[in-house]
């Protein structure tokens, strides 16, 4: 090689050089952020917790990950069965062994109350940040009003609360109530509450509730019934709601009894539309279950197919086409991985003090609604509830739904503080209890 060629060769690979070093870097990968998925596995509550966080974690890490400050790391998530529903000990151990032998970083779930007050303690216990997504009573809450410091690693994601649920029903019942009068003259409904035997009607304060409001409304409660959770006749409550001439019956079951509640409502033709929380006609097999006896039965529920947000219907649908049901409120995990995901990219860090910081100051539009946590000082019932789901028009709302056509409609909120949810369509009353109120007056 010549002289010059020598210097040629010198001087393009010292360019080359010099160009690979103004390349600039990937972000430097690190370790998976691990997110335990607490819940009742064996349990469509538990199914939904994780499928709603499977969906969120695959497109993050389909997008890149989490920054956390200069770096890019994935979502790993870890299924977290708690056996909650039969074992408020094997919740507990669950969360432990979560946090100290599966080295969790965050927490998303949860369903039973009892169980989540024990699993509650293990967080506070190791500093651990827990987006709770399916309990819905405030007792969380309020312990974090009454020791923030110790309780302050606990929010919840979802559902808003047991209150607020109450809240939701009590104005889907004031909208049954006005077209009641609209369509058939009723100036003041009689309203039968069924609620069934289940400690959680008792710990929500259903029935209390109910007896404070209901009158407020210029509507009547005629009685009371508690049916068992797996009772498969209630002819003889319908029988007895059908002599009291009630207008309305709030039902309120997790259990199997709502699908032969809702078969005998139509069979029978009770004349009373029918309303409340009712667990079974949140899944998208209850027209099937009650053999094709589901139209007009209405229900709180977490979500519908309108437009919440901007993100409601695209994580409907995906959900929908993914798992082959709709979601329910535990599937709320799907918000609560995103709300990590925001806390961690602002915070830059995985440390909790940061992040609960950016937790207590987020605004985020999610799949089941916009959130914002309560602050510190605010006050329900007499009570402090920091780190609680903000509810109100402008909020997370919850909806009434109503099966038509054999479909759940989404048909509250309805004109409710100015708000139509996009896709809502009119609430309808069954067409029998139209012709027994218009022939009997």
């Amino acid at each position: 090689m010549t002289r010059n060629n020598l210097a040629s060769t010198i001087i393009l690979f010292l360019i080359l050089f010099t160009m690979v070093g103004c390349v600039p870097a990937e972000p430097a990968r690190e370790p998976p952020i691990r997110i335990g998925v607490i819940g009742p596995m064996e349990s469509i509550h538990g199914q939904h917790h994780w499928y709603g966080a499977t969906m969120a974690a695959d497109e993050i890490n389909k997008d890149g990950g989490i920054r956390v400050g200069k770096a890019r790391r994935e979502i790993e998530l870890l299924k977290i069965d708690s056996n909650e529903l039969k074992s408020v000990q094997d919740a507990r151990t669950a969360m432990e062994r979560a946090i100290t032998v599966e080295q969790v970083d965050f927490v998303v779930g949860g369903f039973e109350i009892m169980a989540a007050l024990e699993m509650q303690d293990v967080i506070a216990d190791h500093e651990t940040i827990w987006l709770g997504c399916g309990v819905a009573v405030s007792d969380m809450c309020r312990r974090v009003g009454r020791d923030y410091e110790r309780y302050k690693y606990w929010f919840r994601a979802g559902p808003v609360n047991s209150w607020n649920i109450g809240q939701t029903n009590i104005a889907i019942l004031e909208m049954i109530r006005d077209t009641l009068r609209e369509e058939l003259g009723v100036e003041r409904p009689r309203v039968a509450i069924l609620a069934e035997d289940a400690p959680w009607v008792d710990q929500f304060g259903l029935l209390e509730f109910y007896h404070a409001f209901v009158p407020d409304l210029n509507m009547e409660i005629v009685g009371v019934w508690r049916p068992a959770p797996d009772a498969t006749d209630l002819t003889t409550e319908l029988g007895e709601v059908i002599d009291s001439k009630a207008h309305i019956i709030l039902f309120n079951a997790q259990g199997p009894v709502g699908v032969d509640y809702a078969r005998q409502w139509v069979e029978l033709e009770v004349p009373a539309a029918s309303t409340g929380i009712h667990f079974e006609a949140m899944k998208s097999d209850f027209f099937e279950a009650t053999g094709g006896k589901a139209d007009y039965i209405t229900c709180w529920h977490a979500i519908a197919r309108v437009e919440m947000t901007r993100k409601t219907i695209p994580f409907y649908d995906a959900f929908v086409e993914q798992f082959g049901e709709q979601p329910l409120f535990t599937a709320t995990t799907y918000d609560g991985v995103f709300l990590l995901k925001e806390a961690i990219e602002k915070a830059g860090t995985l440390d909790a003090k940061p992040i609960i910081a950016e937790l207590e100051d987020i605004d985020y539009a999610g799949a089941f609604g916009r959130i914002r946590f309560t602050p510190r000082g605010f006050l329900q019932m007499g009570d402090e509830i920091p780190h609680d789901l903000t509810w109100g028009p402008d909020y997370a709302t919850s909806v009434g739904v109503q099966w038509q056509d054999g479909e759940p409609r989404c048909v509250w909120p309805w004109e409710w503080n100015g708000l139509t949810y996009e896709n809502s369509v009119r609430y309808e009353l069954p067409p029998w209890v139209i012709d027994y109120w218009r022939d009997t007056g």
